[in-house]
């Protein structure tokens, strides 16, 4: 695979990724609550200062999405007990269960609808999730 083939590989699979989303059917989360959610999976044990860096948001933006998404439950934050003025920010289960209620159907269709097949869809599933297991650290 040469370097052009592999960024289009990569567009698609964010675009597929996008298809899936995380949001649920009745409340929609914004795209920056969905960069938040994200980076806090990327990154669980952020402060607040971390995000606003590797997101490019402002402290005050993230703050409020921070706020938003722990009363939905899908974060949580505790204070960092090493300094008192940072507040760390952490996944949670309901966001994780979230993600695989949605994610499961929506990727079938999405793959589906993409190659016209649903064996095709489900060895192009087996083959993501091999390709993830090694490439992903695990969390």
């Amino acid at each position: 695979m040469d370097g052009r083939r592999l960024h289009r590989l990569g567009r698609h699979l964010i675009e597929l990724a996008r298809q899936v989303g995380i949001e649920s059917s009745d409340e929609p989360i914004p795209e920056g609550e969905i960069a938040v959610l994200a980076d806090v999976i990327d990154s669980p044990g952020s402060s607040v200062r971390e995000i606003t860096e590797r997101t490019g948001f402002s402290q005050g933006h993230i703050s409020e999405c921070v706020a938003r998404l722990t009363d939905r439950a899908l974060l949580a934050t505790e204070i960092d007990s090493a300094d008192r003025r940072r507040t760390l920010v952490y996944p949670t289960d309901v966001l994780f269960k979230a993600i695989a209620r949605r994610t499961a159907p929506m990727l079938d269709e999405a793959l589906v609808a993409a190659l016209g097949s649903s064996a095709d869809a489900q060895r192009v599933k087996v083959l993501l999730d091999e390709l993830a297991d090694l490439l992903l650290p695990d969390h």
